[in-house]
């Protein structure tokens, strides 16, 4: 069976591991790699590797559904958040996600620590993504990546981690709020609006805004056909 052969490759490559970390001195012996299935493990350590097994072998007998790919609504999910907090945050996610595959992966997040000032160690990385990878895939996605700044807020982040370090140092605006850091200002924001009618007011000045770019578009039309008659006047 499909599952029986998986089981025995990834228990025999979590036997490898195990005794290389015992036997750091004696020769590694390679796993020869089959072309029909990827090797996702490298670099993976034994602790790693049974969390792997185990979820693939539960996935295989029906125990554990796979990765969900649902959709979710950020805006309903994340109600602590503001409809412009969610959106610089997207546009955040959206940024480093350079693979464009609506994840962003080890080296991915490399990339943008490096770019917020606050570099990692690949260790390092690789616990900030087990932080908050809830589904066990080694990247973050866009509901995981939100989840960073919904810990921030909580006060759940160590003040010394890399999660924090992302919360505190990326592109959101704080400035004006009167406070220095992402944490206390997500705090002050749940803590000094109601979010229903935080979110309603919002909804309003987008769409006052629009009409505004509307009568604006059609004042420069009107503007321009009358020119336009004069000229040729």
């Amino acid at each position: 069976m499909a599952s029986d052969e998986l089981a025995k490759k990834l228990q025999s490559r979590l036997a490898a591991a195990e005794e290389a970390e015992q036997n750091p001195e004696s020769e590694q012996i390679p796993v020869p790699a089959q072309s029909h299935e990827p090797d996702h493990a490298c670099g993976d350590t034994p602790s790693e590797l049974a969390t792997k097994l185990n979820r693939r072998l539960d996935i295989n007998d029906g125990h554990a559904p796979p990765r969900s790919s649902r959709v979710f609504n950020p805006y309903t999910e994340f109600k602590e958040f503001s409809r412009k907090q969610i959106k610089d945050m997207e546009a955040m996610f959206k940024r480093y996600d350079t693979g464009k595959d609506g994840f962003i992966d080890l080296m991915e997040l490399k990339l943008m620590m490096e770019k917020l000032g606050a570099p990692q160690t690949h260790l390092g990385l690789k616990n900030m993504i087990k932080e908050v990878d809830e589904d066990f895939d080694g990247k973050l996605s866009y509901r995981e990546f939100l989840l960073i700044f919904r810990r921030a807020a909580a006060g759940e982040l160590q003040e010394e981690s890399g999660l924090m370090a992302l919360a505190r140092l990326s592109e959101i605006n704080v400035s004006t709020e009167g406070v220095m850091g992402a944490k206390d200002f997500f705090e002050a924001k749940v803590q000094a609006l109601s979010q229903s009618s935080k979110f309603e007011a919002e909804i309003r000045e987008e769409k006052e805004e629009r009409k505004k770019q509307e009568v604006e578009k059609k004042e420069r039309q009107a503007a321009f056909k009358q020119l336009q008659s004069a000229f040729y006047s």
